[in-house]
């Protein structure tokens, strides 16, 4: 009985320290990018993300080219995604922080004409990637919000069909633009004079037409040969978003785990590094804030039940069962023991029956005898706990004494 206890004890305590000792892990399902310099920056954040953050993140490709992030996203495929901060707003999709900017870079013969964009676009013929693609998509986004009256943009499909303009919307991707030699002889279109921001140009007319844009600018000779001057274009923030119903923890642990890789994600590619501070609350996103990332920016961390609530109902479920367990196991004990008992009582009444009034000194000599090796036997089971000193072995006692 004591024994049994004992054990009962030790195991549920080692459960209960074992849980409390182990972070829980949560996978998480990240759409693949279709950019392909999105597409390695995931790739490094799977990297990067650490066994002890208690997160694992796998990356999944999107189960239908027509499918969209966003779409993969709603339909539960994944839990998270990129997802550019000029898009529509949709009731399930949850900003968790912002991670680079993507740019509007607009590339041409540097002898093209360049005045203005209308100019520079006038009888062009396109590069914006494939007809339905997303960079494509992007782009006829955003020339259709630009003041463009009077000319039709002609995209073509593929670089075969030798455009005289490049437009890519996409993060920097300074050493691919430094060693293409496709773009030799080539200079990115600058909208205007930086230092006329503010002062009425046309990147202040597609911030005003769309906030979520601002102003952005590529210092001299960044891109060597193609930016022989500071060029002026737009850029929009690519951000990390998630569906609505992530559990906020999860979010809260993803959040801390990207800021923890960020020097590392970015190391490579300092071009794309931008601060996040405590602003994120009143910016300008697409979707509002996860309330795990939110709970994060307020130093709101998870309480220990919150955090543990789901090893806290497989560990209760085990002790459950492990009492369960351990009555059923102490009643079998005691009904063995007391079957044992029920032996003695038998053998008992058996020797008492034997006697009569006609029975001589000799048997009665023997009938005692046998009773008292019975008495010696119960001892000696009951000090080895095979028997429990309970009502029952009062009886045998009174009945054998008898």
């Amino acid at each position: 009985m004591r024994s049994i206890t004992i054990l009962a004890l030790l195991l549920a305590s080692m459960l209960i320290c074992t849980s409390a000792a182990a972070k829980p892990t949560a996978e998480i399902d990240m759409v693949m990018p279709a950019l392909q310099l999105d597409q390695r920056i995931a790739r490094q954040i799977v990297e990067l993300v650490s066994d002890k953050s208690g997160i694992q993140i796998n990356l999944v490709p999107l189960p239908d080219d027509s499918m969209s992030e966003l779409d993969a996203l709603q339909n539960g495929y994944a839990d998270i995604a990129f997802s550019l901060n000029n898009v529509r707003f949709r009731d399930n999709i949850s900003t968790v922080m912002p991670l680079y900017p993507s740019v509007l870079q607009v590339i041409a013969d540097a002898d093209r004409p360049a005045s203005s964009l209308l100019e520079f676009l006038t009888d062009a013929v396109v590069m914006a990637g494939p007809k339905g693609s997303v960079s494509r998509s992007r782009i006829e986004q955003l020339i259709s919000g630009l003041d463009l009256t009077g000319i039709d943009v002609k995209f073509a499909d593929s670089l075969d069909d030798v455009p005289d303009v490049i437009i890519v919307y996409a993060p920097i991707d300074r050493e691919r633009l430094l060693n293409d030699p496709f773009l030799q002889g080539m200079s990115l279109f600058s909208f205007g004079d930086p230092a006329e921001i503010g002062l009425g140009n046309p990147v202040d007319r597609a911030v005003l037409l769309n906030p979520r844009l601002r102003p952005f600018v590529v210092p001299v000779g960044t891109f060597g040969d193609l930016t022989p001057e500071p060029v002026l274009t737009v850029a929009v923030d690519t951000l990390l978003v998630s569906r609505s119903d992530v559990d906020s923890t999860v979010i809260y642990d993803l959040y801390q785990e990207m800021l923890r890789i960020r020097p590392a994600l970015f190391s490579a590619r300092p071009e794309l590094f931008q601060p996040l501070n405590e602003d994120l609350l009143h910016a300008n996103l697409a979707f509002s804030l996860h309330p795990g990332a939110l709970a994060f920016i307020k130093r709101d961390e998870p309480t220990l039940i919150e955090r543990y609530s789901g090893v806290g109902e497989v560990v209760v479920a085990l002790v459950v069962a492990l009492v369960s367990a351990s009555v059923a196991l102490i009643k079998i004990y005691r009904m063995r023991r007391k079957n044992r008992l029920d032996k003695f009582l038998v053998e008992v009444i058996k020797i008492r029956n034997a006697v009569t009034s006609d029975s001589s000194n000799v048997e009665r000599a023997d009938a005692i005898a046998r009773i008292r090796a019975l008495q010696d036997y119960g001892f000696e089971q009951l000090v080895d706990e095979k028997l429990a000193a309970d009502e029952s072995f009062r009886i045998f006692i009174e009945l054998t004494n008898d």
